[in-house]
């Protein structure tokens, strides 16, 4: 009799663990430059979400980067060795990186192509549309994914506000498997494989709490994405389109100028939901004070309902971080349920020439949380609107 109720007991306990760990999960997940007043103590840290996932790894560990840039001592060097252990313990790792930028940051790829199990391929396949391999993501056993705003670079870590996404959730793993897949080929070919302009929408479902969380992926370029990848400018417009009440952007960088013409699409969907009274909260990064961003601002600026405001971060008391001290974050919040977070900055290449992936969220819960992460960034010190009046000139922040 004690038996049977020590064995109870005991599948109620176990009963209990499974509740802590489901199959399905939805975590917003951010970096902050350091010393700053952007931290949000209730979202978790890149580098922590990215070693645990990493460390879980079991068969699989699928990485595509649009670079890696490592150094000694920082935050990335933690991430790079778990990814070495997890290959020396079997996990087979595949890593797909873009050509331009291997060039620029080759050491850390050599690095872990010497591990066995470490297989790495450089795609230069865009470069026939005058595109660049621009995705942030990786996938772990088939069942969970990361996506967002970093870029697997220290200072990402470190020195740049990012957002992502860790997403636990077999079905739209399998997905995201699907692009990495083609991408994988695509690397070894050269060559881009044809497909359906715009893709479908593919919807996917988790529990936050008591609400049901939808989502979908989308992608870039145009007529090179699976079928279950829905275009991400597309997804972008329509949303913008439906808008109803507010319209939160925060970038990187924004621009109607491309290479040798003007791109329209984004820029009318905000001017058209402006004059419906929508109101219009743009934050970009201080990067964006070139001649071919400048201009087009200001002419937001003058608009009723649309502020533009640049978010300008404070050096690092260490000394200069070139291409860091950042707002890198890439998300857009409609009305109170809309969401979405992707790796595209807001310019014609970007949805026609490269590659890139996002998603399109219909959630109260994660549309608030980033609400509130957006109205920090917004309401900071860091944050200056937009001012006609002045001659503004191109931030340098490269090297020095």
């Amino acid at each position: 009799m004690k038996q049977i109720y020590w064995m109870m007991a005991f599948l109620i306990f176990l009963d209990s663990l499974w509740g802590q760990f489901p199959s399905s999960s939805f975590e917003i997940v951010e970096s902050i430059p350091c010393e700053t007043i952007l931290e949000n103590p209730e979202i978790r840290n890149t580098q922590k979400v990215w070693l645990e996932m990493i460390g879980n790894a079991n068969k699989t560990l699928d990485i595509e980067q649009f670079y890696i840039s490592n150094e000694q001592g920082e935050p990335l060097e933690d991430i790079i060795s778990a990814i070495e252990q997890r290959a020396k313990r079997g996990v087979r790792v595949r890593i797909i990186a873009e050509n331009k930028m291997e060039k620029t940051y080759p050491e850390t790829l050599q690095r872990l192509k010497k591990t066995s199990n470490i297989e790495v391929r450089i795609l230069s396949a865009f470069e026939k549309l005058h595109g660049i391999n621009h995705s942030k993501y990786f996938i772990v056993d088939n069942e969970q994914v990361f996506v967002g705003s970093q870029n697997f670079d220290w200072r990402a870590l470190k020195h740049i506000h990012e957002i992502g996404l860790a997403i636990r959730h077999a079905e739209f793993a399998k997905t995201i498997t699907e692009i990495f897949e083609m991408n994988w080929e695509q690397a070894l070919s050269g060559k881009l494989t044809e497909t359906e302009r715009s893709g479908e929408k593919r919807t996917y479902t988790v529990n936050i709490g008591n609400e049901r969380v939808e989502f979908f992926p989308t992608a870039s370029p145009y007529g090179n994405m699976p079928k279950n990848f829905f275009a991400d400018e597309q997804a972008i417009l329509e949303a913008l389109n439906n808008a109803q009440k507010s319209i939160k952007i925060q970038l990187l960088s924004y621009s109607p100028a491309g290479y040798d013409d003007y791109y329209g699409n984004l820029d009318n969907a905000i001017r058209q939901a402006a004059l419906k009274n929508v109101q219009v909260e743009i934050l970009l990064s201080d990067w964006c004070t070139g001649k071919k961003e400048i201009p087009y601002l200001k002419s937001l600026q003058v608009l009723p309902n649309v502020e533009v405001r640049l978010s300008t971060i404070p050096e690092y008391s260490g000394g200069h971080v070139s291409f860091a001290r950042v707002e890198h974050c890439k998300m857009m919040l409609i009305d109170e349920d809309i969401t979405w977070i992707g790796t595209s900055n807001w310019k014609k290449n970007y949805f026609y020439n490269s590659r890139n992936l996002g998603l399109i969220v219909k959630s109260n819960t994660v549309n608030q949380k980033l609400t509130e992460i957006f109205d920090k960034s917004w309401h900071s010190e860091y944050a200056n609107a937009i001012d006609i009046n002045k001659h503004y000139t191109q931030k340098q922040y490269g090297e020095k």
